[in-house]
């Protein structure tokens, strides 16, 4: 590989950002000590290179699940390109036409939704979605019905408010007081489920442990329920069995929205365009982000129904229309990035591709917990796996999350980039994640695969 194409001093860029870049989720320290910060200059399908030279295989698909099509899309860059020269941006109030073609052609993915709100990042999505329900309480149900219900273990975002829906205490930690009127609800994992919970029933009784929450806070001051469709940085959890069903039949009961965050598991990461439809349900407010341009542009939306829309149409009341804006959600590049994206995704059968190497994926991992005891449940759906690690299956006592993140160091230093939960859970870190792109094939896996039996060979026998 040639670093000419980049750069002719490769150390002055290692030394500005170790001078100047401040990196997400890091520890600089080690950085003051020597260690040099690592530099991707070039990716190109699944592979990336660094500022070195050093090939890595991506099975994360850019650390945060987002370059779904893979990477170094030329027809991408010109989409944008083309876009942004002829109209760059104007304000969210006026529209754009890469905003509204997008809009019909996700729209027409998604059958009863019908209205897309753009912003530009998977929090603030969410953000605009638990204004739309607070802004509804006010309007409708004089203030009363502003409650948030979100599950232990799930992530929606970094931002105070996101956070005071976040379901991992560890990446909460130290960023408080949080943002009243959010409710945590239990998790679904059978795996950690208490005794008297597990059984053939689970996935009701996971569902109806959110019904007990629902009438100890009163169905009338709660407005919405927000959950990912499969938990992702959690743990990569697979509702149960009868699960969804049931918690569609309690919103309906109790006149609660459904809010799915697709923001991970959107635009084919689990083998449907959305994770949601895997499970026959019909969710009031959908967000998504990372796999909507996967990462070559940034762009949300918050899609809704036109139920949801048609309560903020009323022009006898100045503050009735939703009062709110993100500024580069304004954005042309975004959009044009998402139409290609998805032309990308058809062309290609990518979300047939998610299905057949997916089930490959968890094949293999199931294929390595018999050789590595330590391995205690493999979870997922798609081109998205969990293997929780444990240092006893009999009392699923987790691994050390140290030795968790050994693994993935070890990894690293194979070429292979897999990621694990992290800082997330306290005592819980202990679960492999692999999201590779959509384009991943079986022998792409089978190099992931073989880098991870090393790894544990080597770092926990």
């Amino acid at each position: 590989m040639d670093l000419n194409n980049f750069t002719n001093d490769p150390e002055a860029i290692v030394e500005a950002d170790r001078a100047h870049v401040w990196h997400h989720l890091s520890q600089h320290k080690p950085y003051d000590m020597g260690v040099d910060p690592r530099i991707i200059v070039e990716g190109k399908g699944m592979r990336l290179w660094d500022i070195k030279g050093k090939e890595h295989i991506d099975s994360v698909s850019g650390g945060v699940w987002t370059v779904n099509i893979g990477y170094g899309r030329e027809r991408m860059g010109k989409a944008i390109a083309d876009a942004v020269t002829k109209m760059c941006f104007f304000g969210g109030s006026l529209g754009t036409i890469p905003g509204a073609r997008f809009s019909e052609m996700l729209t027409e993915k998604m059958p009863g939704l019908d209205r897309v709100y753009y912003a530009n990042s998977g929090s603030e999505a969410n953000e605009k979605a638990f204004k739309m329900v607070r802004q509804i309480s006010h309007k409708h149900y004089g203030g009363k019905k502003n409650k948030i219900l979100y599950r232990e273990r799930d992530y929606h975002g970094s931002t105070i408010a996101t956070m005071s829906a976040g379901g991992q205490d560890e990446r909460n930690a130290q960023f408080g007081p949080f943002t009243p009127g959010f409710v945590r609800v239990p998790h679904c994992l059978e795996y950690r489920a208490q005794d008297e919970y597990a059984g053939d029933s689970y996935g009701v009784k996971a569902a109806e442990a959110i019904e007990e929450v629902i009438l100890r806070e009163g169905p009338d001051t709660v407005g919405a329920l927000c959950l990912e469709p499969i938990t992702a940085g959690g743990g990569v959890i697979v509702p149960p069995k009868g699960y969804w069903e049931k918690v569609q039949e309690i919103c309906k009961k109790y006149n609660i929205l459904l809010h799915i965050d697709e923001v991970v598991c959107g635009l084919g990461r689990t083998g449907t365009w959305f994770g949601y439809q895997h499970f026959g349900i019909q969710p009031d407010i959908v967000t998504m982000a990372k796999g909507v341009a996967s990462g070559y542009a940034a762009i949300s939306c918050c899609v809704t129904t036109n139920e949801v829309f048609d309560k903020f149409k009323d022009d006898t009341d100045k503050l009735g229309f939703f009062r709110d804006i993100s500024t580069f959600g304004g954005c042309t590049g975004g959009p044009a990035a998402a139409i290609e994206n998805m032309k990308i995704i058809e062309e290609e059968d990518l979300l047939g591709n998610s299905v057949t190497v997916g089930a490959h994926l968890k094949a293999q991992l199931e294929a390595l917990s018999e050789k590595h005891a330590v391995i205690g449940q493999v979870r997922g759906k798609g081109l998205f796996a969990g293997a929780e690690l444990v240092a006893d299956r009999g009392t699923k006592e987790p691994v050390d999350e140290k030795k968790v993140m050994a693994v993935v160091a070890d990894c690293m230093q194979q070429g292979v980039i897999i990621g694990a939960t992290n800082r997330s859970l306290p005592g819980y870190n202990n679960t492999l994640l692999f999201a590779p792109p959509l384009i991943a094939t079986t022998d792409d896996i089978d190099a992931v695969v073989d880098a991870v039996d090393q790894a544990l060979t080597r770092v926990l026998g």
